[in-house]
């Protein structure tokens, strides 16, 4: 009997030694702001002296909250940010729990007024960084500069993976006026896909961000006519990411190429999930919501105004 569980044993561990499942995944992590006073930046909102009375004690809470989620995420190889304001917060959320030592970050400053950027984590003990880079695009007059699409290149193996985390301009003044910014931040980001496509058909690219559009709009679909969308309303029991005056929709998005469904590093079909566990959740006015950090001036103590999207990525040995 011994003999028989020793040889399941081994059966079992030659078959996790031979593939391994990981996940690709996204956060608008809302207002992920330090408590110091940075000059040229709009973080007034943010500091310990304003009416949100933001100071250590609650940074430190958010920190733990979003380590609670890249747990919960089973630690993502690759994990985009939006709404950070610096490399700083980024690397205390590295340092803040069990990815310590394991993650590298890439994080560029950005022109947005308000000082939020994006940023990448990835896992470092898997994966190599080969270069990485922005995409800057100008904004007419009146338009004011928006944030930096980060993109990198990673080497997994014999595998490499381009990934972009995008936090294209907002809906402010409504959708009308405000499509024109995000069909720029498009259209600057379909000739990186491009470009990348020309050069190499089977490329392994992961698109993912906060769009501030839905897929029926006409940005994210410029990026959909070249790349798999992995994230729809049947990806989550809400059926979107994000809930505005009680109606949902997914901003939030993960996109592939068709070089991603392929080979020893790849990303598995039909399995895009919005993250929607119980402690993200919360009630108001009737309505099921994402529990977030703030309600107006109000501290609520919570994780997000959006919900975490994901991706299962099969890796072969």
């Amino acid at each position: 009997m011994k003999n028989i569980l020793l040889i399941v044993i081994a059966f079992v561990t030659s078959c996790s030694n031979a593939q391994q499942e990981r996940t690709i995944a996204f956060y608008n992590v809302e207002n992920l702001f330090d408590t110091i006073n940075t000059p040229d930046k709009n973080d007034t909102e943010y500091l310990p002296s304003a009416e949100k009375k933001w100071n250590s004690e609650k940074y430190f809470t958010k920190i733990k909250h979003i380590n609670k989620i890249v747990e919960e995420l089973n630690f993502p190889i690759i994990m985009g940010f939006c709404e950070i304001e610096n490399e700083a917060v980024v690397r205390d959320v590295v340092n803040g729990g069990q990815m310590k030592g394991a993650y590298g970050v890439i994080h560029y400053e950005s022109l947005d007024k308000r000082g939020i950027d994006n940023a990448i984590i990835y896992d470092s003990t898997l994966m190599t960084i080969v270069e990485s880079g922005i995409l800057r695009f100008d904004m007419p007059k009146p338009f004011t500069p928006s944030r930096d699409i980060v993109w990198a290149k990673f080497k997994l193996g014999e595998e490499e993976i381009i990934a972009m985390v995008n936090h294209w301009p907002s809906r402010r003044g409504g959708q009308p006026i405000s499509e024109p910014k995000r069909l720029i931040a498009a259209t600057s980001a379909k000739a990186f896909i491009d470009s990348v496509l020309s050069a190499s058909p089977k490329a392994k690219i992961v698109f993912m961000g906060d769009l501030n559009d839905y897929p029926e709009n006409l940005a994210p679909k410029m990026i959909s006519s070249l790349l798999k969308p992995m994230i729809t309303k049947k990806s989550g029991e809400y059926e979107g990411t994000h809930s505005y005056r009680g109606e949902w929709g997914v901003l939030d998005h993960i996109m592939i190429s068709k070089g991603f469904t392929k080979g020893k590093v790849c990303v598995k079909k039909k399995s895009g999930k919005i993250n929607a566990v119980d402690y993200l959740m919360t009630e108001y006015k009737g309505n099921i919501v994402p529990f977030r950090t703030y309600g107006g001036r109000k501290y609520l103590g919570g994780y997000s105004d959006h919900l975490p999207v994901s991706v299962v990525v099969k890796i072969k040995k």
